[in-house]
């Protein structure tokens, strides 16, 4: 019966190495294909070297930036930190510099005041940021006048 037994058995089959050997071919043509798309600028659109200015946009020479004198505003009781100093600048076109600078008393009047409404947590909180900044920018834009200001550069956001 033993005999039967081993006789009966057949050794098994190896499987075969084409379906892996097809896999690792296609990995590397695609890998390849993908790298290549991207690279060339054929996918997402990488930018040219050449690329030359468009009408109308304005280029360095018409920008200027305003100066917004540091601002230091004292921190509830409840905050972690006791103040804030705060220091930033207005990009604004050559042609709008002199009416922003005329306006500097009034746009410091409403950054105090903004600052001075939020509550510390959001000052402390790093994400709130950006937040703040796009809050100050459209208050900023409503001081001097739509058109005036075109951005906020934050430069100093000091919580000490």
């Amino acid at each position: 019966m033993a005999d039967d037994a081993t006789l009966s058995e057949e050794p098994p089959k190896k499987r075969s190495k084409l379906p892996l050997l097809i896999g690792v071919v296609l990995m590397l043509i695609l890998g390849g294909g993908g790298f290549y798309a991207t690279y060339s600028g054929l996918l997402f659109g990488a930018a040219k070297t050449d690329a030359k200015p468009v009408e109308g946009a304005p280029g360095p020479a018409d920008i200027a930036f305003v100066p917004i004198q540091a601002l230091v505003v004292s921190l509830g009781p409840e905050s972690k930190s006791s103040h804030l100093r705060f220091s930033a600048q207005l990009e604004v076109d050559h042609a709008h510099q002199a009416s922003v600078t005329a306006l500097m008393p009034r746009v410091l009047d409403v950054l105090n005041s903004y600052l001075r409404a939020v509550e510390p947590a959001d000052l402390e909180n790093p994400s709130a940021l950006v937040r703040l900044r796009a809050q100050m920018l459209r208050r900023i834009q409503i001081v001097t006048g739509e058109g005036q200001v075109r951005d906020l550069l934050i430069t100093e956001f000091v919580l000490n």
